[in-house]
């Protein structure tokens, strides 16, 4: 199939070969059509299928020219630099129509965005948090909206928008097209999905490859964060093909402390993205990244799922994630394009657990590799041992309630085992026993005087 079989307009099919799209992926092959007749349709594929023009061409289709003030279809995403992603593939795909597209993220002026609303839009890429700042402050009128997207249903659930996405519900046309995408289907999505469609057509595309074939990926067992930060350095400084590389920590701070680091060993320059970096550096630093500028980013997850880049060759997961749908998407921001890619994850004693539930997730074996052996191993500080040990506990009464943790562990086997016998307490008992002897004589001695 090709995208002239699709009943696509000619102004999008003339944007799709500007864009070099070949043919539509399984995901678009089988969901645009459905979108266009109307139906509700919930889409799951792995992250880096097209899951953004699956939506946005028939979208585009349907609206098909520029139509009043008001807009007539919303697109829902849960961070920033997704709602950037979508909206430049929203500009792009509508280039030769009149159709106007407008983005609502936090992080910029609200001024700017109300101005570029009150103009006159068709299509709105939105967070919700800032969408509903411009609804109330009584700048976007819904009476119009005729399709409503929910894209990556899964960490907008995990990241808590439900109460924001129900206050939404309320003011929109009940009538309506509903279209929830997401690269993974866990309960929670299962949930949303009851009460946000309506006789959805389901599109699962390779349910059992939660990952892309393209995207080779591997564990290294490292005992510690320092030893961690000297594997890493021995990666980037005796690796060439590790040319456009994404850092992956689970804390700002790390990611911070990551990026100076590297940035001070001069292997190439380094930019760190996190929640509290403003909205124009982070901006930035995707532009550089894409254009090869710089040789990679340091983020936290607010970033594992705005990066569409398609030349990322390698993925480091220098923490193991612990929402396990975030390795997904981690992992998904490489292979992307029909490129190959490569996605490591340091994996610590503590992050054994989470490797294991990852692997269950994906329904598959993570390769491990040896350590190199220039890779100096740092001991674990007292710290580090205790917050680990902690951390394992915490693990353990996870998966067994009953579980009482390391120290009731050690108490319970003493009292099961009981101790050897040393120099003192053979000593102590003889004194007993003597002591005990001497006693019997004198009681025996008095009774025979009595007599």
């Amino acid at each position: 199939m090709n995208f002239g079989n699709l009943k696509l307009s000619k102004p999008l099919l003339q944007a799709v070969v500007d864009l070099g799209y070949k043919k539509p992926t399984p995901i678009q092959e089988q969901v645009i059509p459905k979108i266009l007749l109307g139906q509700d349709v919930l889409g799951i594929a792995p992250t880096g299928t097209g899951k953004t023009a699956a939506f946005i061409l028939p979208i585009l289709r349907n609206l098909n020219y520029a139509q009043g003030n008001d807009p007539r279809a919303l697109v829902f995403v849960p961070t920033r630099e997704l709602a950037v992603q979508v909206y430049q593939n929203a500009v792009a795909l509508s280039k030769h129509t009149d159709l106007r597209c407008c983005k609502l993220i936090g992080g910029v002026g609200k001024e700017s965005q109300k101005k570029e609303v009150l103009r006159g839009v068709d299509l709105i890429i939105a967070t919700p948090g800032r969408f509903m700042d411009l609804y109330l402050d009584g700048v976007i009128f819904l009476k119009k909206i005729k399709t409503l997207v929910l894209d990556e249903a899964d960490k907008m659930m995990d990241m808590g928008f439900l109460p924001q996405l129900n206050k939404i519900l309320e003011v929109i046309p009940n009538k309506r097209q509903n279209l929830l995408f997401s690269a993974t289907f866990h309960p929670k999505v299962e949930e949303l999905t009851e009460e946000f469609l309506v006789f959805p057509a389901k599109v699962e595309i390779e349910p059992d490859k939660v990952v892309v074939d393209l995207v080779d990926q591997y564990v290294y067992h490292v005992p510690n964060s320092k030893t961690k930060l000297n594997l890493l350095l021995n990666l980037l400084e005796n690796e060439s093909n590790y040319q456009r590389v994404l850092i992956f920590a689970r804390t700002r701070e790390t990611a911070e402390n990551i990026h100076r680091f590297l940035n001070r060993k001069n292997v190439g320059v380094w930019k760190a993205i996190h929640a509290n970096k403003g909205q124009n550096t982070r901006l930035n630093a995707y532009k550089e990244f894409s254009e090869g500028e710089i040789r990679g980013i340091v983020a936290t997850d607010v970033a594992a799922r705005g990066i569409d880049v398609s030349a990322v060759t390698h993925v480091i997961n220098f923490d193991a994630p612990v929402m396990y749908t975030d390795y997904v998407h981690r992992v998904g921001r490489t292979g992307r394009a029909k490129n190959e890619g490569v996605a490591i994850t340091f994996v610590s004693e503590v992050e054994h657990y989470h490797i294991k539930k990852i692997e269950d997730l994906i329904r598959q074996k993570i390769k491990v590799l040896e350590l190199p052996s220039e890779v100096e191993i740092v001991d674990s500080s007292y710290e580090e041992k205790q917050a680990f040990a902690r951390e394992i506990d915490r693990q353990k009464r996870k998966e067994d309630p009953s579980y009482r943790g390391a120290f009731h562990e050690k108490k319970k086997a003493k009292k099961n085992h009981p101790k050897k016998a040393t120099k003192k307490t053979i000593q102590a008992y003889k004194f007993i026993t003597e002591e005990s002897e001497k006693k019997k004589k004198k009681s025996v001695k008095k009774r025979k005087r009595r007599k």
